[in-house]
């Protein structure tokens, strides 16, 4: 029976996969994977199911949108449950929606398992939460790169307000980020730089709008990372901040 599951494989440690996910998993025929899905994740699938790489990363793309719109559909009526492995959580900014509707068309039964996203669980690994009573009251969620290419322009409205920003897809644009925060007077606030978040092998880097993107080029810092910036990124243990000279105790 055709059916086809868009599933969230979470920021990448295998245990932070939900159960729904591990089960639906575990009952694929065929599994099409992201670049940013944990190889380790497809061991809990069944010895005879497919395992297909779908993933797109910086003009690297194997399949186009189109393509894996149409596998999905293809898969599901030739071998029955194919499972549509993306990292973090399929809803944001992952397309899971696009690949939703196409099923939909072909009145394919569909479900949805969401992921831990890495916007929330990256940054709290390393101990930072992304909202503070005291400090902030929101946080904004940003891609660094839109389908164009270009700089989100929200980028630029974000960088004027408290709130925490948390920006994925921007490392190779962190000079123009932390420009557009520094246009606002912002040079000091925190930032930290995180790299295969969750991972064995993680990577970490703290510095303020001013100083973080000449310490990710000396770092290497690359992809997959996400960039938070905001006054909360101060209570990092290893920030030489006190707390409570924002909770004012």
């Amino acid at each position: 029976m055709a059916k086809i599951s868009i599933v969230g494989a979470g920021p990448g440690d295998p245990e932070l996969l939900t159960i729904k996910a591990f089960k639906a998993i575990q009952s694929a025929d065929v599994i099409l994977y992201d670049a940013l899905v944990n190889p380790e994740i497809l061991k809990y699938a069944p010895e005879k199911a497919l395992r297909i790489y779908v993933g797109k990363r910086a003009n690297n793309h194997r399949f186009s949108q189109e393509e894996i719109n149409m596998m999905l559909v293809q898969y599901a009526y030739s071998h029955g449950h194919v499972v549509r492995l993306k990292g973090g959580d399929p809803f944001v900014f992952g397309r899971g929606h696009e690949e939703l509707t196409f099923a939909e068309a072909f009145v394919i039964e569909t479900e949805i398992i969401p992921g831990i996203s890495s916007c929330i669980s990256v940054p709290e690994l390393q101990k930072v939460p992304l909202t503070r009573r005291g400090i902030n009251e929101s946080f904004w969620v940003l891609t660094g790169t839109t389908k164009s290419g270009e700089l989100s322009k929200d980028i630029a409205i974000a960088a004027q307000s408290s709130a925490t920003a948390v920006i994925l897809m921007g490392m190779r644009k962190i000079r123009e980020i932390t420009a557009l925060f520094a246009q606002h007077g912002k040079t000091d606030t925190p930032v930290l730089v995180i790299q295969n978040g969750s991972r064995e092998n993680e990577k970490a880097l703290l510095g303020t709008v001013e100083t973080i993107a000449a310490k990710v080029e000396a770092c290497q810092l690359g992809t997959p990372g996400i960039i938070v910036i905001g006054d909360v990124v101060a209570l990092h243990p290893e920030l030489n901040k006190i707390e409570k000279m924002y909770l004012g105790v």
